[in-house]
């Protein structure tokens, strides 16, 4: 039995109603859509929710070996919310946008103590779930249970901008709304997911960001955009600002074929993962940059030498950030020292750290080229 979310019937309006759009999206999907992918041919809640969460803002190409490994150590959400967090941040490493996989932690514990290790039908009750938005709650309940509830992602907003002709940015509150009335109710009676999943997959296949495959679509006939010659220029863009920039100097110390670790706060950019100790850049003078580096490394012994790496960048969703690395070898270490946030990781097992991708991809180099791993 089909369940309609309750939100559908004030939301949806008579001038956007076409039974023949979801028609042609079902037909579609079903003759040319993707049907191999790890996580279609379930109806488990646990294995859809999952891979909703891992492909928000990522490729699916990206996602299919995380997704794999994760079913392998954390088979339900029991196994998954038992997990200690620095499991699930090492499995999450390299994705990117960690506040998910922190949110997929605390998602799966309530989970487990609030339903029972059940995911809920209601689309509302997913909603109030960590890391589970509107759009994401409605392709769960879909997939999972045939819930009649609409999605809205980046994907399905270029679509709907492109078919229908829609002047404005997306993200614009206005725009947005109007995009969910119109979403709702558009919304076909039968065959809620292959619908679902063919939204996904125009997005991802053929109306993509560039060179979209026009001659391909099945709503090729009604398109808006590619009759009046504006594909290109739909969706309207986000309005550019000037990405700030940040700089920080990392602090590579290594001792006995380990490198000295520091867990990052749970808030913040890759919060929860173990990365390189900073100091402040733009230090007035090397007397400066001495007594800062010397207080950074005071507790873990005197510094015998620094050495400047190679600076590189790392590009956020909100701006940039420069980061100049620095190779510091001890005189001795002093291990008496206690920090519970800090940690001494040997170089061999870096790899499986739960660091972020470009500071392990730094670690790696370092250790390689200085033949550490042997």
């Amino acid at each position: 039995m089909k369940i309609i979310c309750s939100t559908a019937n004030d939301l949806a309006s008579a001038e956007f109603a076409d039974p023949s759009f979801s028609a042609a999206v079902i037909a579609w999907q079903k003759q040319h859509g993707r049907h191999a992918l790890p996580w279609q041919q379930t109806r488990d809640a646990y294995r859809v929710w999952l891979s909703e969460i891992m492909l928000q803002q990522t490729q699916v190409a990206a996602v299919i070996p995380y997704y794999q490994r994760f079913l392998a150590s954390f088979p339900d959400v029991q196994a998954l919310a038992a997990a200690p967090s620095e499991q699930v941040m090492a499995h999450w490493s390299g994705l990117g946008y960690y506040t998910r996989a922190r949110n997929l932690h605390r998602c799966a514990q309530q989970v487990v103590a609030e339903h029972g290790g059940i995911f809920p039908r209601d689309p509302l009750l997913l909603q109030e779930l960590p890391g589970i938005g509107r759009s994401t709650a409605a392709a769960i309940a879909a997939f999972s249970y045939g819930v009649q509830a609409a999605i809205l992602d980046g994907n399905v907003k270029r679509v709907f901008s492109r078919v229908f002709g829609i002047d404005g940015y997306p993200g614009a509150k206005p725009i947005e709304e109007a995009m969910w009335r119109r979403a709702v109710a558009l919304l076909p009676e039968q065959g809620v997911e292959s619908y679902t999943q063919g939204l996904m997959d125009l997005g991802a296949t053929l109306c993509t960001r560039s060179k979209p495959s026009c001659q391909a679509c099945p709503l090729a006939q009604r398109c808006v955009a590619l009759a009046t010659d504006r594909v290109s220029q739909l969706p309207v863009r986000k309005p550019k600002k000037a990405i700030p920039e940040k700089h920080t100097c990392m602090l590579v110390i290594v001792d006995r074929r380990q490198v000295l670790l520091e867990q990052r706060p749970d808030s913040g950019i890759w919060g929860g993962l173990l990365s390189l100790p900073e100091i402040a850049p733009g230090l007035a003078s090397k007397d400066d940059f001495d007594a800062a580096l010397n207080r950074a490394t005071a507790a873990f012994g005197p510094v015998a030498s620094c050495e400047p790496l190679q600076p590189f960048t790392h590009v956020f969703t909100h701006f940039k950030l420069q980061i100049a690395p620095f190779q510091i070898a001890l005189e001795h270490r002093l291990d008496g020292v206690a920090h519970a946030n800090h940690v001494w990781y040997p170089a061999d097992k870096l790899a499986g750290a739960p660091l972020p991708a470009p500071v392990k991809k730094l670690l790696l180099e370092v250790f390689r080229e200085a033949d550490l791993f042997a």
